[in-house]
């Protein structure tokens, strides 16, 4: 068969045309992962979405995860907050799907506040959601006032007292302290103009009033964020990855 020259150039304008359609289709996400975790708790995640033909950034915290080797009892809540600001600048990133897991959300919500421009739209995934001047261990404080996080406090490092085998990879390390006790500052109110989706996670056979993060997901409801519910425990990227997919690909 032979093609003539305008054929050809109709097959590569088509090409071309395709190839940027499914460009404009393209999101970017940054998922941000929690306390005393990695970027390697959402590689799973990230394959599912890179399926899907989007980008997938996975920034891990400083001396968490790979870079535990960093981990210093000077390594500040902001110092995390930059991580991800530094991923975003660095790689030039706009029009961001940013997820925060857990103590992520404290990391999101700083980055929002100082990158809002380049941020399309947040997801608090079973996530801590701050205001101005609040820190991890005053927002995760019980009802009875026992902050049972500082029962695990050693040397500057708040112990995953879950591990049981230090020997084996990947595994949750020691999080720094001061991360936790710091408050976070926000002053940029361009942060509360981005569209905000929030995951609550609970067990089955529970009632989410009984989770601990649902004050959180409350305050969202409160804020008209898009609420969604997910029957499920606190790391849904392990157990419930295809129903975690599903959400994130919403969000798009």
């Amino acid at each position: 068969m032979k093609f003539s020259v305008l054929s050809y150039f109709i097959l590569f304008f088509s090409l071309v045309v395709g190839l940027k359609s499914a460009y404009a289709q393209q999101t970017t996400y940054v998922i941000v992962h929690g306390a005393w975790g990695g970027a390697w708790q959402f590689k799973k995640t990230a394959n599912e979405l890179e399926k899907e033909g989007h980008r997938i950034y996975r920034p891990t915290l400083t001396g968490l995860g790979e870079r535990y080797h960093l981990a210093d009892t000077s390594i500040r809540l902001q110092t995390h907050i930059n991580d991800v600001i530094n991923t975003i600048l660095f790689e030039d990133l706009t029009d961001i799907v940013l997820v925060g897991h857990s103590y992520g959300g404290m990391i999101i919500t700083g980055v929002a506040d100082s990158l809002p421009d380049r941020i399309k739209k947040l997801v608090y995934l079973d996530a801590i959601l701050p205001d101005n001047q609040e820190s991890v261990l005053s927002l995760m404080v019980k009802p009875d006032g026992d902050n049972g996080l500082l029962k695990f406090e050693k040397d500057g490092f708040i112990i995953p007292f879950w591990v049981k085998d230090e020997r084996k990879f990947p595994r949750d390390v020691p999080h720094p302290l001061k991360t936790m006790t710091d408050k976070i500052s926000l002053r940029n109110s361009e942060r509360e103009r981005i569209p905000a989706t929030y995951i609550l996670t609970y067990e089955e056979g529970k009632t989410m009033e009984k989770d601990d993060f649902y004050p959180f997901y409350a305050k969202a409801k409160q804020r008209h964020f898009k609420t969604v519910e997910l029957i499920g425990d606190h790391n849904p990227q392990i157990k419930k990855l295809k129903e975690l997919v599903d959400l994130l690909l919403q969000e798009k």
